[in-house]
């Protein structure tokens, strides 16, 4: 009996003359874009200037891909070392194989980076752009969808993912599975408006509002380890993502509780990044009226001044 499914894309790339145009790409820069956008509205709301989350992303976003390749090809080396295995394979990024872990972990040394040479204090910074990394991670997911990787199990459900795949080894994989790029983009919808929403209700800071975007993404992605099928080292049963996210989940909880205590509310907004001041001067100055070359302005209106001789001819 046939039943419904989710199709997958006959393929992950077009061409535009010799040049590749991969889908997978497209999600992860679409992400980016979103989180940016989205992690500057919520600087300036908190007193930042409007261009600094932008110019911290140039920090932040090559050390995040860096961290998240390196963490997939260290955690699955046996993909690209041994016998029959090509090396230089760990360097084809576009064929997928970004770990979030270490994509996070990189990227906040890059943000650190990027908030030391501006002056900006790191965790008010992941405050603002915690929900945009929560939608960067829903659209990166859907590059999964595009090279048909990281499916789940075996499924007669009507949302299943149809996938027919041709292995490196030549084998053909043709079936219904899981769509589990799927739950967890939407997951990642649902941290990102969590965070959102736990912000503005308890005015989180001091990293509070990263440290709840962490926590809420660990309990999906351990969740969504246990669908998943693809090659993983598993640790007393467990999968290695899974015990990764119980580690992390426990310390972004720990994190809240201890900050919570001892750092409640929020940074002032006068001091979480000194380059707003200088906007402030700079649409201060545009706003003051031009004055002709060789002219003064008045001190006072003219009907200042006459007031001012009446009062002086009555006293006289």
């Amino acid at each position: 009996m046939d039943i419904a499914y989710i199709p997958s894309p006959s393929r992950g790339v077009l061409y535009l003359g010799p040049i590749p145009l991969r889908a997978y790409a497209f999600c992860i820069i679409i992400g980016v874009v979103v989180a940016v956008w989205l992690g500057s509205k919520r600087w300036v709301a908190r007193g930042g200037a409007k261009h600094t989350v932008g110019d911290i992303a140039v920090w932040a976003v090559p050390f995040g891909l860096v961290g998240g390749r390196l963490y997939h090809v260290i955690t699955d080396h046996q993909l690209y070392f041994g016998d029959g295995k090509n090396p230089w394979n760990a360097f084809k990024i576009w064929e997928g194989g970004l770990g979030i872990w270490g994509a996070i972990a990189l990227g906040a040394v890059g943000a650190w980076i990027g908030c030391r040479r501006r002056g900006v204090p790191l965790p008010a910074y992941a405050d603002a752009i915690a929900p945009g990394i929560a939608l960067a991670q829903a659209c990166g997911r859907w590059g999964n969808w595009f090279n048909q990787e990281l499916y789940g199990k075996a499924t007669t459900l009507p949302w299943g993912l149809e996938i027919h795949k041709v292995q490196p080894d030549g084998s053909i994989v043709s079936g219904v599975y899981q769509p589990t790029f799927l739950y967890e983009s939407i997951w990642c919808v649902g941290v990102a408006l969590l965070v959102l929403w736990a912000d503005r209700r308890y005015t989180l800071g001091h990293g509070r509002a990263f440290a709840l975007y962490v926590a809420a993404y660990t309990v999906g992605r351990a969740w969504i380890e246990y669908l998943r099928i693809d090659e993983a080292h598993h640790i007393l049963g467990l999968r290695l993502n899974d015990w990764t996210s119980i580690v992390v989940f426990v310390g972004a909880v720990a994190y809240l509780l201890i900050v919570g205590r001892k750092r409640p509310g929020r940074e002032a907004p006068d001091s979480i990044d000194p380059a707003a001041h200088e906007d402030e001067l700079t649409e201060s100055a545009e706003s003051e009226p031009d004055v002709p070359a060789g002219t003064t302005a008045p001190d006072a209106p003219d009907s200042a001044v006459t007031d001012r001789d009446k009062d002086l001819k009555n006293h006289s």
